[in-house]
């Protein structure tokens, strides 16, 4: 597909973050300390905001990404593939001289994560002064965007920069880890949906998150600061919701084969954003992002490569939620 345009119709959505390669082991048996672990590693396109506008992309969605990339190997095979998958990249220049992002990640048999180390420092680089160097093109394609998303790899003033001047479209937010979520809290108001895990809504909140119970009242207070709805992925807990208008619940675990937990919260975020998008209720958005996200768990990759509206709705009728086909996007 070949770079386009963010259309002046609005229609588009706008990701800001990070992009890096993904760097993946994945072990053959348990995983022994200070020991070297049979298993198999793999390198592919990741980073938060890169995979959400990909999934977006897939769903059918037009979305360009603001990021930025080394002029290095890893750097051009991310701009390669995510351009390919239908993102416009525009606003992902590639820095000479400089390292790619790069995300490396230890995983054991169940295809859980048990640590990670990430290299982001490319992206302090993306500061509110780069921004306005874009000048009219990106100003532009900020003010007639369908929706942002931002994730919490941009730095502080970056993201004080982008939310100050929010308002005018729903803003998603992804507060990546809970290391960088407190850059978030000052500017809750300002989000339209967060998806966050339970350690994230914890430093947000500075409530505890043990249990659903908890997990409620964390949500609630998320509300009370201004955040229109709120997504909290707990694990086996499954993911709870809760909304200042439409009230909440709390969605099971799609019972799939896992292969890789790396990107299924991505692709719930890119879900949410895509059925709010299509005029889906918060109920059914969580449902259809539900399911983005266990289709994605049973690659291998953090996107999967088949994802489509038309697989979303097919593994929803294979877990029986056929009779609400309608309110799906």
């Amino acid at each position: 597909m070949q770079l386009a345009s963010i259309p002046s119709t609005g229609s588009a959505v706008l990701v800001l973050g990070g992009a890096n390669m993904d760097i993946v082991a994945a072990a053959h048996g348990p995983l022994l300390p200070a020991e070297s672990n049979p298993g198999r590693i793999r390198c592919a396109p990741g980073g938060v905001a890169r995979n959400v506008a990909e999934n977006l992309a897939r769903l059918g969605r037009q979305v360009g990404l603001v990021t930025l990339l080394g002029d290095d190997a890893f750097g051009r095979q991310l701009l390669q593939a995510t351009t390919a998958a239908g993102v416009d990249m525009r606003f992902s220049p590639l820095l000479a001289g400089r390292a790619s992002s790069t995300y490396l990640s230890l995983h054991g048999l169940d295809g859980d994560m048990a640590t990670a180390v990430n290299d982001m420092d490319l992206l302090a680089d993306l500061t509110p002064a780069w921004l306005e160097a874009q000048g009219e093109p990106l100003a532009n394609a900020l003010d007639q965007a369908a929706a942002w998303v931002l994730d919490c790899n941009l730095a502080e003033p970056t993201l004080a920069w982008l939310l100050a001047r929010a308002g005018h479209c729903p803003v998603f937010v992804d507060p990546v880890s809970a290391h960088k979520a407190a850059r978030l809290r000052p500017w809750l108001a300002r989000v339209s949906v967060l998806k966050a895990n339970r350690y994230e809504a914890e430093v947000l909140s500075g409530q505890a998150v043990q249990d659903l119970a908890q997990a409620r009242r964390a949500a609630q207070w998320l509300l009370d600061q201004g955040v229109s709805r709120v997504v909290l992925s707990l694990g086996d807990q499954g993911t709870l919701w809760l909304d200042a208008r439409e009230g909440g619940g709390v969605l099971p675990v799609l019972r799939v084969p896992v292969h890789n937990t790396s990107g299924a919260g991505d692709a719930l975020l890119a879900g949410l954003v895509f059925a709010q998008l299509a005029g889906a209720a918060a109920a059914p958005s969580l449902r259809f992002a539900n399911a983005c996200a266990a289709l994605t768990l049973g690659v291998a990759q953090a996107n999967h490569p088949g994802l489509s509206v038309a697989a979303v709705r097919e593994l929803l009728a294979l877990q029986g939620d056929a009779g609400d086909a309608q309110s799906w996007p």
